[in-house]
């Protein structure tokens, strides 16, 4: 049952203001400045240019010595120092991000912290902090991100509530969440986990899902104000993943109507793929045939308007399809496809 005709009709969770997000070192963003510097480019609200500079500190961590820049992890940090030239330029990186997404069309704006710090006092400070800032600059309302309740309640305590901000997430291992949700009359994605685990199969999924909206209709949590995560997982695990995710839509869509949100962290399909973005594209497409009207993904990638008018029959799409329905064993035909320059 497809329910989103136009853009407008999907709601894009912006994904992007996260602490695990990447940059690579000397990449399309990250360049070295002739003294030496590090640098992730960016521009502000008037498209004038900017740099994000990588910190000494940093260049001791691991990712760094991977070859990957955590770029939020370090604007959040400098926003947070006593250094006003640090605060300034930490804050303005993050204020970019969140007014780019918008325009791209972003409904929430979802923040996340937790790998900023293993200490949980600096994570409920970063959370504290970014919340109260993106509040000043976002016109759209936010998504607290947290695998902890305690800097879930952390953000909410630090939102002005004007807007009904948004969960993320709760699941059955980790049911109290929905306190929270009731507590401070949040809207709230719920995830197809298991109490014991990750789901293996779509029967599964259905099954958690509905555990899940049943403790969310103890608290008189309202159908509209949830939002169904049947978990996405990448297939170039197993290539069921793909369809595990869409029949679990359409089963959910089907019995309930249009009366809840189904949603997803769509780009998790295309984890260890090439053209990932040509998957993701095609996948957000196949999601909302299949019944979803959201989405958590990063609207500057995604762009739902072309998604809605693209070609399934372009034979890279076509391609992408298959495997995501689990009809290219091992993504064999795919891979090959892109060695080969089809893609």
């Amino acid at each position: 049952m497809q329910i989103v005709n136009s853009s407008d009709d999907f709601i894009v969770v912006g994904e992007n203001i996260h602490a695990t997000r990447i940059v690579l070192r000397n990449g399309k963003r990250s360049i070295t400045l002739d003294n030496g510097n590090e640098v992730v480019l960016f521009k502000d609200k008037n498209n004038k240019s900017h740099e994000l500079t990588v910190p000494e500190s940093y260049k001791k961590r691991q990712p760094y010595k991977d070859g990957h820049i955590k770029h939020f992890m370090i604007a959040v940090e400098k926003a947070m120092t006593n250094d006003s030239k640090e605060v300034s330029e930490g804050s303005l990186y993050i204020e970019s991000e969140i007014l780019r997404q918008e325009r791209k069309g972003a409904k929430y704006i979802d923040l996340n912290i937790d790998e900023i710090s293993h200490n949980k006092e600096i994570q409920i400070k970063a959370m504290e902090w970014l919340v109260t800032f993106s509040e000043t600059i976002a016109s759209v309302p936010l998504s607290i991100d947290s695998s902890n309740p305690e800097i879930i309640e952390a953000g909410l305590k630090k939102h002005n509530l004007k807007t009904s901000p948004m969960i993320n997430s709760a699941a059955l291992e980790r049911i109290d969440i929905l306190d929270l949700v009731k507590k401070y009359q949040t809207k709230v994605i719920i995830t197809a986990a298991g109490s014991d685990g990750m789901p293996s199969n779509s029967k599964e999924r259905i099954e958690n899902s509905k555990l899940m909206l049943n403790e969310c209709n103890k608290r008189n949590i309202s159908l509209s104000d949830i939002f169904i995560d049947p978990l996405v997982f990448p297939i170039s695990v197993d290539k069921s993943y793909g369809l595990h995710y869409l029949d679990t839509v359409q089963t959910l869509r089907k019995e309930f109507g249009k009366n809840l949100h189904i949603t997803g962290g769509l780009s998790n399909v295309s984890f260890g793929l090439p053209k990932r973005k040509l998957i993701n594209d095609s996948f957000i497409r196949l999601s909302i045939e299949y019944g979803i009207d959201s989405g958590i993904i990063d609207p500057i990638q995604s762009n739902i308007e072309q998604i809605l008018q693209l070609d399934l029959k372009k034979p890279n799409v076509n391609l992408a399809t298959k495997m995501l329905l689990g009809e290219d064993e091992f993504c064999i035909n795919y891979i090959s496809a892109f060695r080969n320059g089809d893609l």
